[in-house]
Order: C-alpha cells, then structure tokens, then sequence
C-alpha cells in the first residue's frame, strides 16, 4: 500500500468535548499519511475548540474545522466516530449529528466507530442488525438496540467498522484503510 493510497479521498470525524484524544488523533494521523484530507466536524460551530481527554484527563484542544450544519454525507468518503464517554453521550443529544450519522450510513460508504463511539450509532438506527464491538460497557446498550455484539479487536460488517479501545487503533486504522482502497 502506497502512501498516498487515500489520494482524493476525503474522511470526516464527527466529535465534540470530552472525545478520546488518541482515538482522533491516532486515525487521522494514519489517515493523513495515507494522503487522504481529514476534516473536523462537530455540532460545535467552526473555529470553536473540542477538548479532548486522556482517559479522564484534559489534553489538547482542537479546532473544529465545519460544523454539523455544513456538512453533507456526499463531501465524504467515510466517517469515523471517536469514543471517550463524554464525547459520544453528548452526540447522541445532537439531533443534526445523529441525522448526520444516520443519513450517512445510508451512503454505502465506511462508517468506522470506536470505544465508546458506536453508541451514537444506536440512536442513528444503524446498529440494529449489524455485527460489532465495543467498549465492554456498551455491549448491552447495543444488544438491546438489536446489534450482535463481539469482543474483538476490530469487526467489519458491510461498511461498519468497529473497535473496543485504544489499543485497537492499529487493526481500527486497517479495516479502514481496506475499505477506502476497495474497488
């Protein structure tokens, strides 16, 4: 894989305060290598700043680069949903971040979700039926939500990608990149 596989490719990562740093971090920065162009998204408006947390800690601050309002599924290529807890929790209260979620689910293109992220997509009417994994903690919260729930580092169903922690943002970074490069 070259590493400008991702050429002209465009990936949004939809967060706001409280999100895992490295698992936005980690992503882009793979992402980035790759060539593609990452963008920011948040229910915040652009300019403002997410703060991002190291497990419970406060860490960097970034800058939100287009705002839910502004951005439209077909900009993209794909979408990934850092966790954190708080980060997710205030999504799911975001009806445009879950109109976002949901409607581009129904693009047949990468959503890519990790740690506590997949809780947004059972608001977004996207986990039922679906094979993930998760943060442990959201594993009932998903099976209720009708999504058959696997502890494993990384499982693709269809377009879905899934991880449970940090640690996975390797295999995380992977499924993604297959997914983008795909015929």
């Amino acid at each position: 894989m070259t590493q400008q596989a991702l050429e002209g490719k465009k990936v949004a990562v939809l967060m706001t305060d409280g999100v895992e740093q490295v698992e936005y971090t980690g992503p882009r920065e793979f992402l980035e290598g790759h060539g593609a162009q990452v963008v920011l998204i948040s229910p915040k408006e652009k300019g403002e700043q997410v703060q991002g947390l190291n497990h419970m800690d406060q860490a960097d601050k970034f800058t939100v680069e287009r705002g839910i309002q502004d951005a439209r599924p077909a900009d993209f290529d794909a979408l990934v949903l850092p966790g954190g807890v708080a980060n997710p929790d205030a999504l799911r209260l975001s009806p445009e971040a879950i109109a976002f979620i949901r409607d581009f689910a129904g693009t047949n293109k990468p959503v890519a979700a990790i740690c506590h992220g997949p809780w947004t997509l059972i608001d977004a009417g996207v986990a039922k039926g679906k094979r993930v994994t998760s943060w442990p903690s959201l594993k009932t919260d998903l099976t209720n939500a009708g999504a058959r729930w696997s502890d494993e580092t990384v499982v693709v169903d269809g377009k879905l990608i899934t991880s449970r922690n940090p640690g996975d943002i390797p295999a995380f970074n992977e499924a993604l990149l297959q997914q983008l490069t795909a015929a």
